[in-house]
């Protein structure tokens, strides 16, 4: 037997460089003959003996047990065989019953069928390794759905093959092909067909009750009957060879992103080699049954316990909720691309589906509302109240009253006691006024409160007797003679007597009224100022008036 090279070597001489069988002979030192029988049949296959095996004296009584029973396994005729003389193994055995069952197994005959346009969806699964998420590895899932007159094919990726996800994917496939068939046809799914035996086929009542919200009839394939749904099987292989190879996903949302394309672009725009059209022109949505008006909800559903440190477990991650649910029960709902979370029919809140693993959603957010809530709770019960009713702006001030020697609880139960004399508006206007002037204190607010409801009348001009006293015009004044006139009355009294005056104190200067600064000059009497009232000012003007009049008649 020669060499594949030295074959290869013969016919390029021969028929490339068009030697002759002579020179190559020559030149590969090899016989004439062999070069010509070369160069006639290059796959020259070496000629086998034939060996005696160790079951030929048996093969007729193998035969025979194998009509009897064709399904018997070599274990079983190895045993029998033993007794009569076979020394030989199992696996021999094996090898050769496989042989002829292989040559007597009757080849099955099919039925193509062609349903009419809107009469049958055919659904399957398939497998495509998984997705990696900053590595942790995520199972990935392929849902398909055919139209088989149309042949126009839907595909969407999942992480999950649970009943909710296969109901949602139902949903999107009836979404995008705009109605539903007349029936549904199902491989033995786990999440359809509860059983199966024969003919008689049991759904699960949940698939069955999703069946009857969007009017379909779904029928399940017999088992290991691949070929009663041959289009879908035929459409996941077209998925695999032509959608998959020479690509790169980043997350789920980028897988369907590109499915959805590849359908729109190839899948359903080629010319199908069975139809003879494309599926999209030989698609009739018109023939298909209208959608339910209200879309069920199934999203994946559970219950999780939330933590004291506001946390809640949900497939692998964590999710955080506000404070006043630790120890309650929540319920979770999640899809492909969002996890909500509710308080019965309550929504509290919604995370972004997150496919990494051992992941913490949330915790900045609601940790700062609860440092809020803890710092409120150093608060007393009445400093709550204050603030409730006054709002933020009191905050502000207790702090400023806190660092005054004043007593903090009196002060915020005499605030209180303001608040259910004047109300809330009047005094928080009057916190603020006094905030402001940098007044901390609760007689402040009350002096401000008590103004503001005592407010004098401006009092109208005083009018006199005599008319022309009322047109009297007086020059205007300038108040700066009167304070010249005191600062220096009060120089000339510190000439005369400084021995007199206080000391002055270490913590802050003395501070004497005008009638005590008056008392202290020296032991003398000072000039002071008589007030009077409209009534005696004008019976003084009356008076000096008749005054002026008597002296005016003397002679």
């Amino acid at each position: 037997m020669l060499t594949p090279e030295q074959i290869n070597t013969i016919h390029r001489l021969h028929w490339s460089e068009h030697w002759s069988v002579r020179k190559i002979a020559r030149h590969v030192h090899l016989a004439r003959r062999t070069i010509s029988q070369y160069l006639a049949t290059p796959a020259r296959r070496a000629a086998r003996r034939q060996r005696a095996s160790k079951l030929d004296p048996f093969k007729s009584t193998i035969g025979e047990w194998l009509e009897q029973d064709p399904n018997a396994s070599a274990m079983v005729i190895a045993q029998r065989l033993r007794p009569l003389g076979f020394t030989g193994g199992l696996s021999i055995l094996k090898d050769y019953i496989h042989a002829v069952r292989t040559e007597t197994a009757a080849k099955r005959a099919y039925v193509r069928m062609e349903p009419g346009p809107g009469e049958r969806f055919e659904i399957d699964w398939g497998h495509f390794g998984a997705l990696l998420y900053q590595g942790h590895a995520r199972k990935l899932y392929a849902f398909c759905l055919v139209e088989c007159h149309s042949r126009k094919l839907f595909v969407e990726f999942t992480h999950s093959q649970s009943f909710e996800t296969f109901v949602r994917c139902h949903i999107h496939a009836f979404q995008f092909l705009g109605g539903i068939a007349r029936e549904l046809w199902f491989d033995n799914l786990a999440t359809a067909v509860a059983e199966h035996d024969g003919n008689l086929v049991r759904f699960h009542p949940r698939f069955l009750a999703f069946a009857r919200e969007y009017s379909f009839l779904p029928r399940a394939c017999h088992v290991r009957a691949a070929w009663e749904k041959g289009k879908i099987e035929r459409a996941v292989r077209y998925l695999r060879q032509n959608f998959w190879p020479l690509r790169t996903f980043s997350d789920l949302t980028d897988v369907n992103l590109q499915a959805r394309h590849w359908l729109e672009q190839v899948a359903n725009q080629r010319r199908h080699r069975e139809t003879g059209e494309t599926p999209a022109a030989r698609f009739q949505p018109e023939t298909l049954r209208a959608l339910p008006v209200i879309v069920p909800d199934y999203r994946d559903t559970a219950e999780a316990l939330v933590h004291k440190d506001l946390r809640l477990s949900f497939d692998g991650n964590r999710y955080c909720v506000p404070p006043r649910y630790v120890g309650r029960h929540l319920t979770i709902k999640a899809d492909a691309s969002a996890v909500t979370i509710y308080d019965q029919y309550q929504e509290i809140v919604s995370y972004a589906r997150c496919w990494q693993r051992g992941q913490t959603l949330g915790a900045e957010r609601f940790q700062k509302e609860l440092f809020t809530q803890l710092a409120a709770a150093q608060r007393s019960a009445e400093q709550q109240r204050l603030v409730r009713w006054l709002g933020p702006a009191s905050e502000a001030y207790l702090r400023g009253l806190a660092d005054t020697d004043r007593s903090l609880t009196r002060q915020v139960r005499e605030l209180l006691l303001l608040i259910r004399e004047y109300g809330p508006d009047a005094v928080a206007a009057a916190i603020t006024q006094a905030h402001a002037a940098g007044a901390f204190g609760a007689g402040y607010i009350a002096n401000l409160l008590r103004q503001q409801r005592m407010r004098r009348d401006v009092q109208p001009p005083l009018r006199f007797q005599n008319p022309q006293l009322n047109e009297l015009a007086t020059d205007p004044l300038s108040l700066a003679d009167y304070d010249s006139f005191i600062l220096r009355s009060k120089k000339d009294s510190d000439a005369v007597c400084p021995k007199n005056r206080p000391a002055p104190r270490e913590s802050g200067r003395l501070r004497y009224s005008a009638r005590d600064r008056s008392r202290r000059r020296c032991g003398r009497p000072q000039l002071g100022m008589q007030f009077f009232t409209g009534d005696q000012l004008a019976s003084a003007f009356n008076q000096s008036g008749q005054h002026s009049k008597g002296l005016a008649r003397e002679p």
